[in-house]
């Protein structure tokens, strides 16, 4: 297996649907009146990108080995109901440590012009 460090991942689209954010808010005992809550940060940065970095071959994650560490999201703003966003993943790092391979893997979230909204990093820990 080949490190895949620096890979990159295309862009994927994500609109932010009423029903599909209310139905978030209430499963994590939010007001879905309040808005998209920031958790939601999990579906359409982490959500929509994570599964090309799982369906690489060439990054050969082994589910029945794999860890999700860490997890951290950094706002801009708070994307809004109907509003269409862009995330772009890349793997950031990825090391062998004591028997354990280590992939960090980071996503850039825009909104259709380009402006920043959110940033999301996760380590992967996968043992060997």
């Amino acid at each position: 297996m080949a490190a895949v460090a620096g890979r990159t991942y295309p862009a994927v689209r994500f609109d932010i649907e009423s029903d599909r954010v209310s139905a978030f808010a209430r499963a994590v005992g939010a007001d879905p009146a309040d808005g998209v809550p920031p958790t939601f940060a999990a579906v359409y940065s982490l959500g929509v990108t994570a599964p090309q970095l799982f369906a690489d071959e060439d990054a050969a994650v082994d589910f029945g080995r794999l860890l999700h560490a860490e997890q951290e999201f950094e706002w801009r703003r708070h994307p809004q109901v109907g509003e269409t966003i862009v995330s772009r993943a890349r793997v950031a790092s990825d090391t062998n440590r004591r028997g354990m391979r280590l992939v960090s893997f980071e996503t850039e979230t825009t909104d259709q012009k380009g402006s920043p909204v959110c940033r999301s990093r996760a380590l992967f820990v996968i043992r060997s």
